[in-house]
């Protein structure tokens, strides 16, 4: 039976997909409000692209025991249980925003008692200190996002590996572009939900909503999400947050994933708004976040449509790299077409490009990994990946905020397009170090996958 002119995907493979878009929309939700919202509430640009970048900080360590943890014990509870996690985050914003101002409490403060360190009496103004650290907007976001980096770090760890155990070498490459588009079109949803909703309602309705739906997610993943990674008793150990694959397959896909989300994530996602306001381009009448909103749910849809074409069209060739390498340039001219955008339509095609770009490399180059790895390794080697993506997710927005308020939108993503570039060259090293080729079959791989790592490895 076809399926928008492909197979229908597996039954398992739907159900992924279904709880991945709907906890989704906690993740968007918060791009075109926050950046914003930092002038509104009095945080710097550097905390806000802390704010930002904290669930890939925690996922930097929670994503390698996810994988092992996912190897040893199974995917369907760390999924549900992951997908929960999120939901529940997704509330610590709406918290965050009826926090409130520090200097309102300090009614609460004179009705402590004061007390001394050596010769100094500590009163009223000692405990505000402490109150508006707990009260702050700031701190309630950055411990939204660190929970909602441990949920994550399990989400994607077993959504990839459910994908790799139902799937071989003629469909992989398919199975993991819908995998990976339904974790990214909720992403989209959330970007609209956060831009419009915020904009007719205001922020917290939005947040409620999205949470709303992370929560759905999560019953959706316990009612039709059976075990698919059974591991037997033998295999079962303690994990660690350093036992993560270190084969050449699992650190070269790895270092292409760390160099597109420092661009598109850190750079496009996390500066769009403030770009917007700067260059006074808007939509539908819409202010910025509203505009951004829609802008990067145009950005994510065209990485969703690519992911499911680029997985596919994998499938159907003797070689994954040739595609790979493809999506690679796209997203190299439309880095470029950004840092020369002046007009709406300028825009749009940057954002086209760049999520063609973004999402014609995610399937085929996660199908690739699966071709190279043991299904055994295959949770540590997603662990591995998202590590190395996560610490380029999170470099971006530290990094691209406070450089563009110093050397303005241009310069940051016109180097970005050379990000590109250097990820496709270490992609055809990695490649031929470890199977001798450039363009590698799939047969060939799938041989590869089979035997025993080698000591370079």
């Amino acid at each position: 039976m076809g399926w928008l002119g492909f197979d229908r995907p597996p039954t398992v493979i739907l159900a992924v997909i279904a709880s991945t878009f709907f906890v989704g929309f906690g993740g968007g939700v918060v791009f075109p409000i926050l950046p914003n919202l930092g002038a509104v509430l009095g945080i710097s640009a550097f905390m806000v692209g802390v704010i930002l970048s904290a669930n890939r900080w925690v996922r930097l360590v929670a994503n390698a025991p996810a994988g092992a943890f996912v190897d040893r014990y199974g995917a369907r509870k760390p999924f549900v249980y992951g997908l929960l996690i999120e939901g529940i985050a997704t509330f610590g914003y709406v918290i965050a925003l009826v926090m409130p101002p520090v200097e309102s409490l300090r009614w609460v403060a004179e009705a402590l008692p004061a007390f001394s360190i050596g010769s100094v009496t500590v009163g009223v103004e000692g405990w505000l200190l402490p109150i508006g650290f707990l009260v702050a907007p700031e701190t309630w976001f950055v411990l939204a996002r660190v929970l909602w980096g441990l949920g994550s770090a399990a989400v994607f760890a077993t959504a990839y590996t459910i994908a790799a155990d139902v799937s071989d070498s003629g469909d992989r490459g398919t199975n993991m572009g819908v995998v990976r588009g339904g974790i990214t079109m909720g992403f989209p949803a959330g970007l609209v939900l956060g831009g419009i909703v915020s904009s007719l309602a205001g922020n917290a309705a939005a947040f409620i909503v999205a949470a709303g739906f992370a929560l759905f997610a999560s019953l959706v993943a316990y009612r039709l999400v059976p075990e698919t990674h059974v591991t037997t008793a033998e295999e079962k150990s303690s994990v660690k947050p350093w036992d993560v694959d270190t084969s050449v397959p699992a650190v070269t896909v790895g270092l292409v994933n760390f160099g597109l989300m420092f661009a598109y994530i850190g750079a496009l996602f996390a500066t769009l708004v403030l770009f917007l306001g700067a260059n006074d381009i808007s939509l539908f009448g819409l202010d910025e976040q509203g505009t951004s909103g829609v802008f990067m749910a145009g950005t994510v849809i065209s990485a969703s449509v690519f992911m499911l074409a680029g997985g596919r069209i994998s499938d159907t060739r003797e070689s994954r790299t040739p595609i790979l390498i493809t999506f690679l340039v796209v997203s190299f001219f439309g880095f470029l077409l950004l840092a020369r955008a002046g007009s709406t339509l300028d825009l749009a095609l940057a954002c086209v490009f760049i999520g063609a770009g973004q999402g014609g490399t995610s399937g085929p180059m996660m199908a690739l990994l699966a071709d190279l790895t043991p299904d055994d390794r295959m949770g540590r080697a997603s662990g591995t990946n998202n590590v190395l993506g996560d610490v380029g997710g999170g470099l971006g927005p530290m990094v691209s905020l406070p450089l563009i308020e110093t050397i303005g939108f241009a310069p940051i993503y016109a180097a970005c397009a050379a990000i590109p570039l250097i990820a496709g060259g270490i992609l055809l090293i990695g490649v031929r170090r470890e199977t001798g080729s450039f363009m590698p079959g799939r047969v060939e791989s799938d041989v590869a996958a089979a035997e025993p790592p080698t000591p370079d490895a």
